[in-house]
């Protein structure tokens, strides 16, 4: 007979340490996982190993985690998904700058048709927070739509062009890029003017805006955003207009703050309350703007520039769930993640936000580097064993 196989007792501590994190009893995770209770009792407690790969598998998935987590080894999976986003972001640089419009398309395309479902693909994914997955189709979208606008379609494929290269430049920024995502803007610009419509040039003016201020250049960022909505105010009639506006206000906001002029961006603030409370809340064009963005924005500005404190109160009145989008939700546990981290007495809770962030998105969250601070830190406070895994599957540049 061969012998029992010996159990290594920190998977089972590990097990044991995410169960508890989420409040489920043995009988209930063990549910999830489809074995027995008492096995997965005798794995926590070392008495016997989990060697069969599936077992801890179907364990993993009940924890909503990665075996890899589990057995404390690196997971080639979130490899191979850190090296695929970072050849992504040099596949779609190349992609913005060979979609220059001064130049003609050189790639054949598909039926417009199909580019707008493709477009409708890369903004759910975007949504989603799949960095990897958004860079792997954007850069032949955006190919696509440029040979597109020199033929009979020229005016939808600009406006296409214009939206995806919106979307490059929100993934370029959020993955750390913010040179890349200005770069983004402009050809979201070169097509907005284009068409010469002036909700699509605000719109522009919002990717530049967000992207300059990303770049710490805050006074560059306030004057476009500025300019832009001041444009923008006579013609708010046209769709999407008063959406934009709102959106122009939050990042003005954003960008005086960070200059050090908190009265500017509280006035910028409360002209964008109170348009989200004529809106409501929105999802045009994919800015989500009404008042729990809002709140949202409020809460990144004060633990960036401003009170922690005040950006967990904040966060205590807002419901996140409200936007079903993840790249919204997880702003606002990553941000109040890290206002509670910076709260004595509060690191418990800052952990438990930092988890729920990854677990709506992981690629953000393990891509940003203020978030790896904020886990490296909550570590050394905590010691807890749920943040050693969180620290190994961040993605260091």
């Amino acid at each position: 007979m061969s012998p029992r196989p010996i159990a290594d007792p920190t998977v089972g501590e590990r097990i044991r340490a995410r169960r508890l994190l989420r409040g489920w009893s043995i009988r209930y995770a063990a549910s999830r996982a489809g074995i027995s209770h008492a096995t997965w009792g005798r794995i926590e407690r070392g008495l016997q190993a989990a060697n069969n790969r599936f077992v801890l598998a179907d364990i993993a998935e009940a924890l909503e985690c990665s075996s890899g987590d589990l057995a404390g080894i690196a997971v080639p999976g979130l490899d191979r998904a850190a090296a695929a986003t970072r050849a992504g972001v040099q596949s779609l640089r190349t992609a913005l700058i060979d979609i220059d419009l001064s130049e003609p398309g050189t790639d054949g395309a598909p039926p417009m048709a199909e580019l707008d479902r493709a477009l409708s693909l890369v903004d759910t994914l975007r949504q989603a927070c799949d960095y990897a997955g958004t860079m792997r189709l954007l850069p032949g979208l955006l190919r696509h739509l440029h040979a597109e606008t020199a033929g009979p379609d020229r005016r939808r494929a600009l406006r296409l062009l214009c939206e995806a290269a919106f979307i490059a430049s929100s993934v370029l920024r959020n993955l750390g890029h913010p040179g890349d995502a200005w770069l983004g803007a402009e050809r979201c610009r070169d097509a907005a003017e284009a068409v010469d419509d002036p909700v699509l040039l605000a719109y522009a003016a919002y990717a530049l805006a967000t992207a300059a201020t990303a770049s710490g250049s805050h006074q560059r960022g306030q004057t476009l955003a500025e300019r832009a909505a001041d444009g923008l105010r006579r013609h708010l009639g046209r769709p999407g207009g008063t959406e934009i506006l709102g959106s122009l206000l939050l990042i003005s906001a954003k960008a005086a703050r960070g200059r050090g002029h908190p009265e500017d961006s509280e006035s910028w603030l409360a002209e964008a309350r109170s348009l989200a409370r004529r809106t409501g809340e929105t999802t045009t064009m994919g800015l989500f703007f009404g008042p729990t963005n809002v709140d949202i924005w409020r809460i990144s500005i004060e633990v960036n520039e401003g009170d922690p404190a005040l950006a967990a109160a904040i966060a205590r009145q807002t419901s996140p769930t409200v936007i079903a989008a993840g790249f919204r939700q997880v702003f606002y546990y990553a941000d109040t993640a890290r206002a509670l981290a910076r709260l004595p007495g509060r690191e418990r809770d800052a952990v438990r936000y930092l988890l729920t962030a990854e677990r709506i998105a992981p690629q953000h969250v393990h891509t940003t580097a203020d978030l790896r601070l904020t886990t490296q830190a909550l570590l050394a406070q905590t010691g807890a064993s749920e943040l050693r895994g969180l620290s190994e599957r961040l993605w260091t540049p």
